[in-house]
């Protein structure tokens, strides 16, 4: 049997506002943050893979950019990293050039991520900390990105030790910033896990989109229907038929 597909142009968002998914601007959280940059030595931010370059959110640059900086793409098995090198390529040309893939399920590169903390820190002024032999690290990113599952996966590989901070596959489980975690004896390095923090400038309808379709707010906020059509409308246009 012969078919044709008529493939959509564009995707009608209709008369939909951002600003009705997203709970404010978290301030609460953020300041939480704040409170705690004189004990951190530097900042690990955890995104999403599959939307690299959508939503991450500028508010953690300008309140928290300060510090050393180490961008994680975490859930790179759902990823299209045939993509990697452009991804790459363009996150240095946004100043972003500390940059791990990682897949804290199975401890893909998980490897990779102290050692790249170290480096970071050995290459900047630690202020009044530097007669400090501890490293203390915080964890930021929008919700449901991974923040809590890459704090377990260190405490695995670097202390053989289960989970320290709860996970879940929907958003809103870090609920505050909590007491600092030990993820590493040697060097001796300690995480302090956050909520989720979203932007309250979220640019775009469609970048709304793309993160409620990573898991970003609940689905019921947004609607599972067009979150379903966008979906499908999105795999026609990279020719994903299957």
């Amino acid at each position: 049997m012969r078919f044709s597909l008529l493939l959509r142009r564009g995707f009608e968002f209709g008369e939909r506002e951002v600003a009705h998914w997203f709970p404010g601007h978290m301030a609460r959280g953020l300041k939480q943050m704040k409170a705690k940059l004189k004990s951190i030595d530097c900042i690990v931010e955890v995104h999403d893979a599959r939307i690299p370059f959508s939503g991450r959110n500028p508010i953690f640059e300008e309140s928290l950019g300060i510090k050393p900086h180490l961008l994680i793409l975490n859930k790179m098995d759902l990823a299209d990293l045939t993509q990697e090198k452009r991804i790459l390529t363009k996150l240095k040309q946004q100043g972003i050039g500390n940059v791990i893939f990682t897949d804290c399920a199975r401890d893909k590169n998980i490897k990779q991520v102290v050692p790249a903390i170290t480096k970071l820190i050995g290459s900047s002024q630690r202020f009044q900390r530097a007669e400090n032999a501890e490293t203390c690290i915080m964890v930021i990113g929008v919700p449901n990105v991974g923040k809590s599952s890459l704090i377990n996966a260190l405490r695995r590989l670097h202390l053989r030790k289960g989970k320290a901070s709860r996970v879940g596959g929907e958003p809103g489980i870090t609920r505050a910033v909590l007491t600092r975690i030990q993820v590493s004896e040697s060097p001796l390095l300690y995480l302090f896990d956050t909520p989720g923090v979203l932007s309250p400038r979220i640019e775009s309808v469609e970048t709304g989109m793309k993160l409620a379709l990573c898991g970003t707010i609940l689905d019921h906020l947004v609607g599972e229907d067009i979150m379903a059509n966008y979906l499908l409308y999105t795999l026609n246009q990279q020719q994903q038929y299957r």
